[in-house]
């Protein structure tokens, strides 16, 4: 098989499946007397990816394999081909996050401490209900409280191939700057900026629900150094 045959199949697919695909998917897409393997398949990838330098689109390697998506600097345009709004984040499931990816493992209790306030349990169901935190252990202490990190969906989600990859706190002021892909309808926006930041003062700014079906944290941390309840 020659590797332009090979290289519009890989392309076509990167443009079909909508999502990542590993180099064992892109395998699998051909017969197995024609398969190529793997350092022919990052050849391609490359190839492909040099092609799009100039182009709408782009091919980027995530934590699940590589994707072709909308660069930024055209996304909002794009976006106006689904009229209808996404659904928006709260800043409190925002901040949340942010903790998580940059603090993990990291306890439930330890989130609290960080933003002053009770996390609200629907937050940790949405972010799990995403896959993008997941329980990774249990803390040895009494009660042997759950772990919480993040998942290989989080770093697809975010075009990432490694938590390393993470920009440091300092220089990052929302999530959405971590280059997501382009929100779908099926693919919520994160268009309400957390305060991913490592000043605790930051992370506990006062804040106003934004999502009328998910209930917020109040909006002043604890007195007392103890979270406050959930409204």
């Amino acid at each position: 098989m020659s590797t332009e045959y090979t290289r519009k199949v890989v392309e076509a697919s990167m443009l079909a499946a909508g999502r990542s695909l590993s180099l064992a998917e892109i395998a699998q897409l051909f017969d197995p007397v024609d398969r190529p393997d793997n350092d022919q398949l990052r050849m391609v990838l490359r190839e492909i990816g040099d092609s799009l330098e100039d182009r709408g689109v782009e091919l980027r390697e995530t934590a699940q394999g590589f994707r072709v998506q909308v660069r930024r600097e055209v996304s909002e345009n794009v976006a106006r081909l689904w009229p209808e709004r996404p659904p928006r984040y709260s800043r409190a499931l925002l901040e949340t996050l942010s903790i998580i990816a940059y603090r993990q493992p990291i306890t439930r209790g330890e989130i609290e401490n960080i933003r002053g306030v009770q996390v609200n349990p629907n937050i940790i169901k949405t972010l799990s209900e995403r896959n993008w935190i997941r329980v990774v252990g249990h803390r040895e202490v009494p009660g042997r409280p759950e772990l919480l990190g993040t998942t290989r969906d989080f770093l697809d989600y975010f075009g990432l191939k490694a938590l390393e990859e993470l920009p440091p706190l300092a220089d990052l002021k929302s999530l959405e700057e971590l280059d997501p892909q382009l929100a779908l309808p099926e693919l919520a926006a994160l268009d309400v900026a957390p305060a991913a930041n490592d000043d605790a003062a930051a992370l506990n700014a006062p804040e106003q629900p934004e999502d009328p079906g998910q209930p917020d944290e109040p909006s002043e941390p604890a007195q007392s150094g103890q979270p406050q309840q959930t409204e």
